[in-house]
């Protein structure tokens, strides 16, 4: 079986990436730059609520893009189920709670999660500062 590409993201975090072997950049989706309100179709106050909480945090730090809004949102209403299910005495299925965080962890929403995600727009890499052997302005 032939070995897959090692992604991009993943070569910038281990220090490994190189110019030369660099991929074609990934694709810039649009930022939302006002404030959406809830879907109508969430389920439940609970829901509307972690949207309402998220969207702010993920806007300030340039992550929510017109194509995240979905994911987002079924995020948001999985949340709201999980919270139902907690206040009715019931425990959620495993299956449930892993969706919940996966999601989480696309939109970089846990600690582990967090230095994966890049902001859009972010700086590019700033290179390797070993590059010259430690001699400045070589």
């Amino acid at each position: 079986m032939a070995n897959p590409r090692k992604p991009t993201q993943l070569k910038a975090i281990a220090g490994t990436a190189r110019p030369d072997r660099a991929v074609e950049p990934d694709v810039e989706l649009p930022l939302v730059v006002e404030r959406p309100s809830a879907p109508d179709w969430m389920p439940n106050a609970h829901a509307v609520k972690e949207w309402d909480r998220l969207v702010p945090i993920l806007m300030a730090n340039k992550l929510l893009t017109e194509a995240a809004l979905g994911p987002l949102a079924q995020m948001c209403a999985l949340h709201g189920k999980v919270v139902q299910l907690y206040a009715a005495g019931e425990s959620p299925t495993a299956s449930l709670i892993g969706c919940l965080r996966n999601l989480a962890n696309d939109f970089g929403l846990t600690p582990v999660a967090q230095g994966k995600v890049k902001a859009a727009g972010a700086d590019a890499d700033k290179g390797n500062k070993f590059a010259n052997n430690g001699k400045k302005g070589a």
